[in-house]
């Protein structure tokens, strides 16, 4: 029995232009879905799940308005549902080390500074974070954003004004 999505003669044909996809897409997908986990892992196992999902409804791509859109869309209702129900264990806590002798301080500032931003972004709630990621990061607009979290245009409004509040307390917090 063929295990394919695709029926007949164009098994193969669907399957390379599956492989394609996953070529191209997967490393954003992961970027996307890094952001919205804050764990590599977690962000693997993310896009490992929604490229399942995707290659399970592949035969019906034709309908699909935007691939791109439909793959982000797969992913964040990922992390949305499993965001929901995953125990997220120990998170370590070390501090950075002082910074080199030998002038290299500007980059562990700026290590610092991504680090202190990533922890801060860790700490809003995954529906906050996954508004922000997808309005700032992958520049999505408000309504495509609405679309992709299967939201009110006001909810999406109201989730990323207050965690970019949040992300706004947290970073000038540090800073003081």
């Amino acid at each position: 029995m063929d295990s394919s999505p695709a029926e007949g003669g164009e098994s193969d044909d669907a399957d390379a232009e599956f492989a394609g996809f996953v070529r191209s897409r997967s490393a954003a997908l992961h970027r996307t879905a890094y952001l919205m986990t804050g764990n590599s892992d977690a962000a693997q196992d993310v896009v490992q799940t929604a490229l399942t999902r995707i290659y399970l409804a592949w035969p019906r791509r034709a309908f699909w308005e935007n691939r791109d859109a439909y793959a982000r869309k797969v992913v964040t209702n990922v992390v949305l549902s499993e965001g929901a129900r995953r125990w997220r264990g120990e998170q370590p806590t070390g501090e950075l080390p002082e910074p080199p002798a030998d002038g290299r301080s500007d980059d562990v500032t700026l290590l610092a500074e991504r680090d202190a931003l990533r922890r801060a972004l860790m700490a809003l709630p995954v529906r906050q974070r996954t508004a922000v990621v997808l309005r700032h990061y992958v520049d999505l607009s408000e309504a495509d954003t609405a679309a992709t979290m299967d939201c009110p245009l006001n909810t999406v409004k109201s989730l990323t004004a207050r965690g970019l509040a949040a992300l706004r307390t947290h970073v000038e917090g540090a800073r003081s």
